[in-house]
């Protein structure tokens, strides 16, 4: 397998960096983040001039058709500037419009950046099981409600996922739906997390709802768009690590201790370097679950993507420990990045599966046991 990026993606890489470096440092976030809509508008704008909504869309319907592979490389960008609006929630729905078919028109208008989107699949009771679905949706109505939907209250449309019939914890019955944030029966509570995203508790009564793909059998495709989710969020959290272990050498290179720069001393090295190993970790599994996703079997990419997920779980933590405590006070502070960026990485971990949750995961997959 080919683990080099095509000049295509390398063009596409350099593009948005230099988007970050030039008009995304970090005041302009800081500026972004205190409007009312938690983002910059001008910020989207850009993100939709560099072709980046229109990159997962299907060319059918105005768009690239772009792979998993590409997908990771603006997470990574995106990662470094610690870019705050709603682009990755917006790519995740449009990937299980695509997996559900039947909403062409409205992936026309994600490509031109003319509508946002996001999910809503988590319920309080569930901790990350998919399955575990309260929310029912009978005669085209939604009741119930949902938890921490990433950019929900700034989404046009969200995607959810409701049981038509079944258990609480079946994975037959689950089926799929698109609703109007601003449509009525929908209760949007909207609140900063502690990395300065946006999500939202979602309320559902009686609320007018679009069954998207077949009623009934919606878990296939809920669980795909879950990995494909946590594919780029492994993606965007390896440019956090890669920024933050620069942050953090810098740091060391100016601060003085003893009359040296604290980047001399022997233990510090050795500990930076195995934030370097950690982050480079990262990107190689990351690119190997990016790059076998199209192709793979359900099981196998199941493996692939828990496997990155837990990796960079892991690997995330231990960066960012290791940045605050080199940092020392200052490293918890909000006046530096380096504080922003371990929230951020802390807030990836926890989403779409933590590290327990994707390990537990890995092991379940058929083959593991006569393997191991």
């Amino acid at each position: 397998m080919n683990f080099n990026l095509s000049d295509e993606q390398k063009q596409l890489a350099d593009a948005i960096r230099r988007f970050v470096e030039k008009s995304y440092d970090f005041e302009s976030r800081k500026k972004n983040i205190k409007t009312d809509a938690g983002y910059g508008e001008q910020a989207w704008g850009a993100l939709v001039e560099l072709g980046l909504t229109a990159l997962p869309v299907p060319e059918a319907q105005g768009g690239f058709s772009g792979t998993a592979v590409d997908m990771m490389v603006v997470q990574e960008e995106l990662g470094r500037g610690l870019v705050v609006e709603p682009y990755f929630a917006t790519v995740v729905a449009a990937h299980a419009l695509k997996l559900a078919g039947g909403q062409e028109a409205l992936l026309e208008q994600v490509a031109g950046g003319e509508v946002k989107l996001a999910t809503a699949f988590n319920e309080a009771q569930a901790r990350y099981e998919l399955n575990n679905v309260t929310v029912t949706a009978k005669g085209g109505k939604l009741n119930g409600r949902k938890v921490v939907a990433i950019h929900a209250a700034q989404a046009d449309k969200l995607v959810v996922s409701a049981r038509t019939s079944g258990g609480q914890s079946d994975r037959d019955g689950i089926s799929l739906f698109l609703v109007d944030t601003n449509g009525a029966g929908v209760s949007i509570k909207d609140y900063r997390t502690i990395d300065n995203l946006r999500a939202a508790d979602v309320t559902f009564a009686d609320a007018p709802a679009t069954l998207i793909g077949s009623e009934g059998k919606g878990f296939d495709v809920l669980e795909a768009t879950a990995d494909y989710a946590a594919v780029l969020l492994c993606a965007e959290a390896v440019g956090v690590m890669d920024t933050l272990n620069a942050a953090t050498l810098e740091y060391a290179k100016t601060r003085q201790q003893f009359g040296v720069p604290i980047a001399r001393f022997q233990a510090l090295q050795h500990r930076m370097v195995e934030m370097f190993i950690h982050a480079e970790q990262s990107r190689s599994i990351t690119l190997l679950a990016a790059a076998r996703f199209e192709e793979a079997s359900p099981e196998e990419r199941r493996r692939f993507v828990s496997a990155a997920k837990a990796r960079v779980g892991q690997a995330a933590r231990s960066v960012g420990q290791e940045a605050v405590q080199i940092h020392g006070g200052m490293g918890v502070t909000d006046e530096l990045p380096a504080a922003h960026m371990f929230k951020r990485l802390t807030l990836i971990n926890t989403t779409f599966g933590d590290v327990d949750h994707h390990l537990g995961r890995f092991a379940s997959q058929p083959g593991f046991q006569e393997a191991a």
